[in-house]
């Protein structure tokens, strides 16, 4: 879990609950030694900050294209993606997607929706969207996971990096943080038998 600044502990209680392991990551060694990363929602300017102060982007860019399994929910997803307009800092760029920042307005404009995610059984999400970004303009290796009722794309997949527009954290559903736990196992596994 990146933990320099927004709502990782909230995504480590919902994987503990989920009887995953769950520990914060804010130094190279510490990054090091994870089998999957999630980026949390936050502020992804002060994020993209960070990892730059902390000197964590480019072995986090580094351990990403090695094939690390990724999740960014709302700034990580912000963060993942290859192209974010109005971003003041670059942001770690392995994800083909462009990504509008704030694209629903304020957070006094936050909202929930029911939402379908593909492959995920038990029927609609409930999502939570705070001042949240807009996934646009997939490249071709890019799965478009949920889309609004509008068509706007809230999440995708590009290989083994997930991102969500949306704060699955915030809600008792932990079908999301269960899929990533899985990819995250399924990747260990191909690890270990290439070995």
């Amino acid at each position: 879990m990146l933990a320099l600044q927004g709502d990782f502990r909230e995504h480590i209680d919902a994987l503990r609950a989920i009887g995953a392991t769950a520990s914060e990551v804010r130094t190279a060694e510490q990054l090091a030694v994870v089998d999957a990363l999630i980026l949390p929602g936050g502020e992804s300017t002060t994020i993209a900050r960070l990892l730059l102060a902390f000197e964590l982007m480019e072995p986090l860019r580094a351990r990403l294209r090695a094939g690390m399994p990724a999740w960014g929910t709302c700034a990580g997803a912000i963060l993942l993606a290859r192209r974010v307009p109005g971003l003041d800092r670059p942001p770690i760029g392995v994800l083909d997607v462009t990504v509008d920042r704030n694209a629903f307005g304020r957070q006094l404009d936050s909202f929930e929706a029911e939402l379908a995610v593909a492959g995920m059984a038990g029927g609609p999400l409930r999502a939570v969207f705070i001042r949240a970004p807009v996934i646009r303009e997939p490249g071709p290796g890019v799965t478009v996971l949920a889309r609004l009722d509008d068509g706007r794309i809230v999440a995708c997949r590009e290989g083994r990096v997930l991102a969500t527009s949306f704060h699955p954290e915030l809600t008792d559903d932990r079908r999301m943080h269960e899929a990533f736990v899985a990819l995250a196992r399924d990747a260990v596994a191909a690890r270990g038998s290439a070995a």
